[in-house]
């Protein structure tokens, strides 16, 4: 009788051993979703659409060579005319142009959209993943202290605290609203790092003789990146419209600053008379506020896999 001889096979790439289960699993729905991302045509035009609007934020003496804080940029005997040839917006109620004005405008919205996005990603994920590691009384008194914020509306705890500061910019009211933001951030983390600091892969790694900061960093935190990924980027679109509404109330970003929030409030009184001064900053706040909410829903569609 022969010797049969059974060849094993080797594994794939070589004698390179295979990746842990937490990091490949990581890597494979990051990759999946963006491939799924890629062949959603609501991805490709909410991505170009805010695209348009990052240039025009950055550079918006491409689209408008005139400037909203030259000198002798508002002449009161243009109030309220209609668009015309040169001023395809009209004039609003201090006879500014205002297509000029809603161009420049579009600066303000996307940092604030931007900059509360980032703050409230970054405080509500460190503190999120903070509490779920930790747990016991570090996770009790965070997470008594992260309700008391996330009972209070944004736009109500908006109107308390920018009350107290005389004037408003871009840097404090997007500071406001990360410091109402942030316990939604939190919760999302927390229960990620909760879900996760449990399963196998992770027990294997303390096994292993892993510390717990490369268990935080290399196993736990990459797992749950992809549902912040998804409601950081749903919230720049409501944080937008939030500071329009806190502008609008008069308590937001003010004067000299340009907001369209403020444009808005401006023409509320005379829309039936001239209804060009509140059409198009209305119009240019509801596309923006609707390109980041499709980017958020597109990428939510695709990066969870109970949706897929």
């Amino acid at each position: 009788m022969s010797e049969q001889i059974i060849e094993r096979p080797s594994p794939v790439g070589g004698d390179k051993a295979p990746e842990p289960e937490g990091k490949s699993r990581e890597a494979s729905l990051l990759r999946d979703g963006w491939i799924d991302l890629r062949k959603r045509p609501m991805f490709i035009g909410s991505g170009l659409l805010i695209l348009l609007l990052l240039v025009v934020a950055v550079a918006p003496g491409l689209f408008t060579s005139r400037s909203p804080f030259s000198d002798g940029f508002c002449d009161l005997s243009n109030s309220l005319n209609g668009p015309s040839a040169g001023h395809i917006f009209g004039y609003d109620v201090q006879g500014c142009d205002i297509y000029t004005r809603t161009v420049w405008g579009t600066r303000n919205s996307i940092i604030v959209g931007v900059a509360t996005s980032v703050m409230t990603t970054l405080v509500g994920g460190i503190i999120g993943m903070l509490a779920g590691l930790r747990g016991g009384w570090v996770d009790g008194i965070v997470s008594r202290i992260a309700e008391i914020f996330y009972a209070l509306p944004i736009l109500v705890g908006g109107l308390l605290i920018m009350s107290m500061f005389q004037t408003g910019n871009v840097w404090t009211v997007s500071l406001v609203m990360a410091v109402l933001g942030w316990p939604q951030v939190f919760r999302i983390m927390r229960g990620e790092v909760i879900a996760n600091k449990y399963n196998d892969y992770v027990t294997a790694a303390r096994a292993l003789g892993a510390s717990s900061n490369r268990i935080a960093f290399r196993h736990i935190l990459p797992n749950t990146l992809a549902p912040i990924i998804v409601i950081s980027t749903m919230n720049l679109g409501v944080y937008i419209a939030a500071e329009a509404a806190l502008s609008y109330l008069g308590i937001g970003i003010q004067a000299p600053n340009i907001s369209w929030g403020l444009m808005i409030s401006d023409a509320q009184d005379r829309w039936l008379t001239a209804p060009h001064a509140l059409l198009f900053p209305a119009a240019a706040l509801s596309i923006t506020v609707l390109a980041f909410i499709m980017l958020g829903d597109v990428v939510r569609d695709a990066f969870d896999p109970k949706l897929r």
